[in-house]
């Protein structure tokens, strides 16, 4: 049995969405746990799986029909990834390629970059990391010290960048650097499409001791040359462009979340349906029944904010989107703290070992609780902008 057969699901998706659901879910089986725990000890990266939701459509299901996507949403790419985390197989650069870039690219690029990019973000065929995290400000837009000055036609971008993912596989990186305004004299966020050979531009691994495919990068830009086109949408647009990607990349990491709850989840039913020790199932034993139950419900919630925060989105609601987005990554990755911390001692002993793959979750799960927003900053922003309560900063 799978949690993907839930309540909501059938009745606040229309009938296209649930059979993208169900198709997804047969991709993520052919693949699996195994596929995704192989690739990454052999230091490799998930193209094979990549190329296939490629070629079925999955990759750009929400970027513009007339550049080779799907002409859906938020929506429907939260559903692909989250299918393929319930199969044990996660594309972590959905999140970043065409949820945070492309949504980016269609809705504020040129139309030079939109021929340039979007197809190809939407068959796979080019990838595009998004580098906003910095030593010293974390996510805070207004402490990033990324600068991009004019010299002559061109911008010369300087700074760095650390927590990128996939650096070493991305076509280009989408930068989130600071322009001065001329009439003020103050930095406003500006994006900038930095092509991976660009000279100065230089990237090194971070030592992680999560395993997952896609790997960290610090990023140095050392007066990075670029051409006047580089600059995404309007230099004057600012803080409306850049959350145009970070709702869907809260929306996304917690499809992310959910998906790898619900594949722990299932792994602990199966377990307890199964195991035996005294005369029962361990799992007609409320100690273990109880919490199996509590993380479904709360998996299950998470998804109807994730929902929610997708349709506001999709119908343009930006500012009513932020506050579900927020909540639904927060939800999402507490419920998959717990639903993974329930699936390995549910297993005991057995939760620890390769065989069983759930102990490499332990340190996977926490992504969601810490990126790309800390679960912290997300009751900052709900105690002041929803609530209305002062700032504490």
């Amino acid at each position: 049995m799978s949690t993907a057969a839930s309540t909501s699901s059938t009745v606040l998706e229309s009938e296209e969405q649930q059979a993208l659901r169900t198709a997804v879910a047969a991709l993520g089986k052919r693949y699996g746990r195994d596929y995704m725990t192989s690739v990454v000890r052999e230091g490799a990266h998930p193209s094979a799986l990549w190329a296939d939701a490629a070629k079925l459509g999955y990759l750009g299901v929400n970027l513009p029909e007339e550049y080779g996507g799907g002409g859906g949403g938020m929506a429907e790419l939260s559903i692909v990834l989250e299918e393929l985390g319930a199969a044990g197989s996660p594309l972590l650069m959905m999140v970043v390629s065409p949820a945070i870039c492309g949504t980016v690219i269609a809705r504020f690029g040129t139309a030079a970059q939109k021929r340039q990019w979007l197809p190809g973000l939407a068959d796979g065929s080019l990838t595009m990391a998004f580098g906003i995290t910095e030593p010293d400000a974390g996510s805070n837009s207004h402490r990033i010290t990324t600068t991009a000055r004019r010299d002559g036609e061109d911008w010369l971008l300087t700074g760095r960048k650390v927590f990128v993912s996939g650096v070493d596989i991305a076509d280009a990186t989408l930068i989130v650097g600071r322009t001065e305004d001329a009439r003020t004299g103050t930095l406003k966020p500006c994006l900038f499409i930095v092509p991976r050979e660009a000279p100065g531009f230089g990237r090194s691994p971070i030592d992680m001791e999560l395993q997952a495919p896609e790997k960290q990068f610090e990023l140095v830009l050392d007066d990075v040359r670029l051409p006047a086109d580089a600059l995404v949408g309007d230099e004057d647009a600012g803080l409306l462009q850049l959350f145009a990607g970070l709702n869907p990349e809260r929306i996304m990491t917690a499809a992310f979340g959910i998906g790898m709850g619900r594949y722990a989840l299932d792994r602990a039913v199966d377990y307890a349906r199964t195991r035996q020790v005294w005369k029962q199932p361990i799992g007609s034993h409320q100690a273990i029944a109880h919490p199996l139950a509590q993380a479904h419900i709360e998996l299950e919630l998470a998804r109807l904010m994730m929902q929610k925060a997708a349709r506001l989105y999709d119908d343009g609601d930006d500012i009513g989107a932020g506050e579900s987005a927020n909540m639904a990554k927060y939800a999402a990755g507490e419920a998959c703290v717990k639903a993974v911390d329930q699936a390995v001692h549910t297993l005991g002993g057995n939760g620890l070992t390769r065989e069983y793959g759930l102990a490499s979750l332990i340190t996977a799960a926490r992504v969601a609780r810490i990126a790309p927003v800390s679960r912290e900053m997300i009751l900052n922003y709900v105690s002041h902008q929803s609530l209305g309560l002062p700032k504490s900063y």
